[in-house]
């Protein structure tokens, strides 16, 4: 157990040697290749600005996307009305649809219960 330990601060220790010689220069250069996304000044009240201007332009987005959503649904519902003349393909893709949801509950309540299957904490 004791050579894990010192294995891992081994390993630790050259991380953390690599990233003080060679971060700054990978800061420097991270920020050159995206200085289009910069705001000028970089400043605390620039980024709640910012913030600010994200948070509202989702807002505004709503409307757009519930309108959307309710075409999405008005045709699944005229599909719903002409399902015998359905084709395979649109039925694949519906039961595929239908298992993903499916899955993301399933996961989701993995997660819920705290990455447990049985819902018992050991």
């Amino acid at each position: 157990m004791a050579s894990k330990l010192w294995q891992l601060q081994s390993k630790a220790c050259q991380a953390s040697q690599f990233v003080a010689k060679h971060g700054n220069s990978y800061y420097r250069q991270l920020l050159d290749q995206n200085k289009e996304y910069i705001q000028e000044p970089p400043t605390i009240e620039k980024c709640q600005l910012l913030a600010k201007q994200l948070f509202y332009t989702r807002l505004a987005s709503i409307s757009g996307r519930t309108e959307s959503f309710w075409k999405e649904l008005d045709y699944v519902k005229n599909l719903w009305k002409n399902r015998q003349e359905l084709k395979v393909e649109d039925a694949g893709i519906a039961a595929l649809f239908g298992l993903e949801c499916f899955a993301w509950f399933c996961a989701g309540e993995i997660v819920g219960r705290g990455f447990t299957f049985t819902g018992y904490h050991v």
